[in-house]
């Protein structure tokens, strides 16, 4: 039974698919205007590893995500620069997908436009004004939040304590504070769309309603995002959707942010780093083992200790390849291990528990270097076999490191040295350096790890 934390529900809730061996997903993707930053790798490689698992449990998974290329953010940048809002939406649309490939993101099945939906955004909005679920302002057209009797669902608060806490911009014709605009308008018309109500642009909660609905159906299994999404964004998507009787999306789900301090990454707040700075020194797989390692609901730290420490542990199991690689054994042909599998599995279906799964293959890891050391070559395989299998399965696919390159006999002497330290057995540690120097290697200790080099 998979179970997920639903936001809607506000509870760990068992997950099944609406139409059998069918599961439809639906990811929040980027507003493309900039460069990505670590929040948006952080939930790319959430919803990555969700999908890889879903499909490993033989689901068929059918997974869109969105990109939004109407914004007043890229017309801004436009402007700024001098350029079309396409050439800037070209362009960083490519940038991002570059750097999602160098993540070991699978691309989603669908990636749909803003700019391809536009006249069925005007649709939806005609039929919300027809049910008086939305109203004409002199700056654009407004949902009127009062029309769902649970609106504040996702953020877990009543519409009277949302109202208490906001407040109604000073411009334009707005109800209520909670009411959100669904159609802005714009007199110049050299990036709008007419519409029966005036030239201008969609506003942007309205883009993934018709997008999702028309590529997974009036109802689909599970919509996703960080968990700033979570309100307003998802829950004026949701809105609308009530406003018009669907049952738009079973499930929804949220990651947790990006932290930088006691503040959450974010372009608004300036504090954040692009991915692709990150990944100009650091391993794409090692931000990926330190997203597994941490629930995919609390807060992750990004920094130079954290990373380092994925480093060093990604670098461990990468040692242990070489020496599987090195031993002469042959893995070819063998299955992975059903009991491991089975509390693999139980991990990740209680909540996609990855630190806890990860934890498991971290033992086996260890499990795999002890029966090298004895001697038991079958059993290793076996184990090996397994490993790499669950270590796919998250995306993480195994390399020979630069110390990997190594005899077998140094490689086992490192990793007796790395487990020494991580003991704070200092003495033992120094002992295995001796002895390593004696065999032509030197050993460099830096906040990344140890290096080695021949002398």
């Amino acid at each position: 039974m998979f179970r997920l934390f639903d936001t809607a529900i506000g509870d760990i809730v068992e997950v099944s698919p609406i139409h059998s061996d069918n599961f439809s997903m639906y990811v929040c993707g980027p507003t493309v205007y900039d460069l990505a930053h670590l929040g948006h790798g952080r939930y790319a490689l959430v919803f990555d590893v969700l999908r890889r698992y879903l499909e490993w449990r033989g689901l068929n998974v059918r997974h869109v995500s969105n990109i939004t290329d109407v914004d007043d953010k890229i017309l801004d940048r436009a402007r700024r620069e001098n350029r079309t809002p396409g050439e800037v939406t070209l362009e960083f649309e490519q940038k991002w997908f570059a750097t999602m490939d160098r993540l070991g993101v699978l691309r989603p099945h669908f990636t749909p436009h803003a700019t391809e939906y536009i006249a069925k955004m005007i649709s939806l909005i005609s039929s919300l004004i027809d049910l008086d679920a939305a109203y004409i302002g002199d700056d654009g057209v407004y949902f009127d939040s009062t029309k769902v009797s649970d609106y504040g669902l996702l953020a877990r608060q009543s519409l009277s304590s949302l109202r208490a806490g906001a407040r109604i911009e000073d411009k334009g014709f707005k109800r209520s504070s909670t009411d959100f605009v669904l159609w802005k308008f714009d007199s110049d018309a050299s990036w709008a769309w007419e519409s029966p109500w005036g030239i201008g642009r969609p506003g942007w909660h309205t883009e993934c309603v018709v997008m999702s609905t028309d590529l997974l159906g009036s109802e689909f299994d599970l919509h996703g995002g960080g968990l700033d999404l979570s309100f307003p964004h998802h829950e004026n998507e949701r809105a609308q959707a009530c406003a018009i009787g669907i049952g738009f999306s079973h499930h929804w789900v949220h990651n947790g942010f990006v932290m930088v301090g006691n503040d959450k990454m974010s372009k608004s707040l300036g504090n954040f780093t692009t991915l692709d700075e990150l990944l100009e020194n650091t391993d794409p797989r090692a931000y990926r083992l330190l997203v597994l390692q941490s629930h995919y609901r609390s807060p992750l730290e990004v920094n130079a200790q954290t990373l380092s420490e994925a480093s060093r542990a990604l670098n461990r199991f990468d040692l242990t390849y070489r020496r599987i690689k090195d031993s002469d054994i042959r893995t070819i042909g063998l299955e992975p291990q059903d009991d491991i599998c089975d509390t693999f599995r139980s991990a990740m279906d209680s909540d996609l528990d990855t630190p806890r799964a990860m934890a498991d293959l971290f033992d086996l890891r260890s499990s795999i270097n002890q029966l090298l050391d004895r001697g038991e070559k079958e059993a290793a395989a076996r184990s090996f076999t397994t490993l790499e299998h669950l270590l796919g399965v998250l995306g993480i696919k195994l390399m020979e490191s630069e110390e990997a390159q190594f005899p077998p006999e140094v490689m086992s002497l490192l990793e007796q040295r790395t487990n020494a330290r991580a003991r704070r057995a200092f003495d033992e540690a120094d002992r295995i350096r001796n002895i390593l120097t004696e065999l032509g290697f030197v050993i460099e200790d830096t906040p990344e790890g140890q290096r080695v080099r021949r002398l």
